[in-house]
């Protein structure tokens, strides 16, 4: 779905590269994230994606198309949500989705049931202007799926939500895949990628050091141990055993037998970790 071949940007004045040659490729129907601290490249990424900045060297290739030569009929099959949302503040919540859903050609679907998912139903007539940010991010999500995009470009998507409605944002998303919708994502929050990325690229000073999935690298970077906390007459202990050969482990085998157990845990790394293990950076 999407193809980038060493994809160069530098911004005009600037005086070195934004993106250093960065190549990866995003399948259709995955969901794909872009992982770094703010500064390292993810949002000017996401502008070439979505046609924005067009002075670029390399390749970017969307539904087979370069970029560069994209007419505007490329916008009716994408859908972006940027962290920054944008409204008419002195319109109602309403009146902005009637007006973006006439830029397209086709009708747009009712946004009623979103907007109740979102729990934005009961403000619909209210002005953006009154909006707290997390009511201005959810509806910016809204406005994203209003025509049915075959690619999101979702930047930030739960930044000021509180934990419920990030969680009503992640389950849509994870439809949206369900529908074989293409997904890409720019967050710098690690439990957000590690539940829902396919796959994940980490941007670090405009290069991309690894592109794999969180499951992979849980696998490559966690401990190979298993952690298991106990009842003894002394209290709660806790001893470690390697993952090899667990099954035919005979002091394992005589804990689980004599102890009251408390907790079972495989130690695996959290997706920040390996990202300051692989890069050296922290997600500040």
């Amino acid at each position: 779905m999407i193809i980038a071949d060493k994809l160069t940007y530098r911004y005009p004045r600037a005086a070195a590269d934004t993106l250093k040659g960065i190549s990866f490729e995003v399948g259709d129907g995955e969901i794909f994230g872009f992982l770094g601290p703010s500064g390292a490249g993810k949002s000017t990424t996401l502008k070439i994606l979505i046609g924005v900045a067009k002075n670029y060297a390399g390749s970017v290739r969307l539904f087979g198309n370069e970029m560069k030569t994209e007419d505007k009929s490329f916008y009716e099959r994408i859908g972006v949500a940027f962290e920054q949302p944008n409204f008419y503040s002195k319109f109602t919540a309403e009146e902005n989705l009637r007006f973006f859903s006439s830029l397209y050609s086709a009708s747009a679907p009712d946004p009623t049931p979103l907007l109740e998912e979102l729990g934005l139903e009961a403000h619909r007539s209210k002005r953006v202007s009154e909006f707290s940010k997390g009511m201005k991010m959810r509806l910016n999500f809204c406005r994203a799926l209003l025509h049915d995009p075959d690619i999101l470009f979702l930047d930030e998507p739960t930044s000021g939500l509180d934990p419920t409605n990030a969680k009503t944002v992640r389950d849509i998303i994870l439809r949206e895949k369900s529908k074989g919708k293409t997904i890409v994502i720019n967050t710098h929050n690690m439990q957000l990628a590690e539940a829902i990325c396919d796959r994940v690229a980490f941007v670090v000073d405009g290069t991309i050091p690894v592109i794999d999935s969180p499951y992979r690298l849980n696998l490559q970077h966690g401990k190979k141990i298993v952690n298991i906390t106990y009842r003894t007459d002394n209290g709660i202990e806790d001893t470690d055993f390697p993952l090899t050969d667990l099954h035919s482990n005979a002091a394992f085998q005589r804990l689980l037998e004599t102890k009251s157990i408390e907790t079972i845990h495989t130690q695996e790394a959290s997706l920040e970790d390996i990202f300051t293990k692989v890069t050296g950076r922290r997600l500040v």
